[in-house]
């Protein structure tokens, strides 16, 4: 005979032949660190490389390596490394990173949110950048993925034109314009720091447009 069951028995059913599996969710700092330990690495493979690199009469001096955050959401770009580079072997070493900070110190954008590079990371470029030189551009942006890049000087926008980045739209010089480059990059067009460094008209000039990137950076939302 089989026996009907309780009312109890229907609103409890028996989980002793259910196997209950809890899966982890990571947390988003957990996230972010991978994130960071991967780009930490592929910069590093990459500098690696920058400094084995003898492809161009330029490879004579040392190579200058980029410098700042490898996530940064801001990536400063002009075209050539100075003698002050050179000697330390550090992109922006000098007064043109010293102007950089300071403008950014003003603008109260945090230095956590930066990273700096050249076009050309060695010797006295003239002329059209050389291949490599482009190839190691395009990875060093594809490893920041930054939300804007700031390209300072018409040889950096040409050069940025040139580059063949996957999804990118053609670039004009026109100081002070914030342009989308492709769907998750901005540029912002400046003047070269390195020729803004002594006259007052040109220093003026840089400033009129870097300071758009204050106004950028406020519009960023806080998540």
């Amino acid at each position: 005979m089989v026996r009907a069951r309780t009312s109890r028995e229907w609103r409890e059913p028996s989980y002793r032949s259910r196997r209950i599996e809890v899966t982890r969710v990571a947390q988003p700092n957990e996230i972010y660190d991978k994130y960071l330990t991967r780009a930490i690495s592929e910069i590093n493979e990459l500098t690696g490389e920058i400094l084995r690199c003898s492809r161009c009469s330029h490879a004579r001096t040392m190579p200058v390596i980029g410098s700042g955050h490898p996530m940064a959401d801001i990536f400063m770009l002009k075209y050539q490394a100075r003698p002050s580079e050179l000697h330390e072997g550090v992109a922006f070493f000098g007064r043109a990173g010293t102007a950089l900070m300071k403008s950014c110190q003003r603008l109260k954008i945090d230095p956590l949110q930066l990273y700096g590079t050249n076009v050309v990371k060695c010797g006295d470029a003239r002329g059209r950048p050389e291949a490599k030189c482009l190839d190691h551009l395009r990875r060093e942006l594809a490893i920041v993925n930054p939300k804007l890049i700031v390209a300072m000087g018409e040889e950096t926008v040409t050069a940025l034109n040139i580059a063949e980045i996957p999804l990118a739209r053609a670039l004009e010089y026109r100081p002070g314009e914030i342009v989308e480059l492709t769907p998750g990059t901005e540029v912002l067009v400046a003047p070269d720091i390195d020729a803004s460094l002594d006259e007052q008209r040109l220093k003026a000039e840089f400033w009129r447009a870097f300071r758009r990137l204050g106004e950028w950076y406020d519009n960023i939302p806080p998540y």
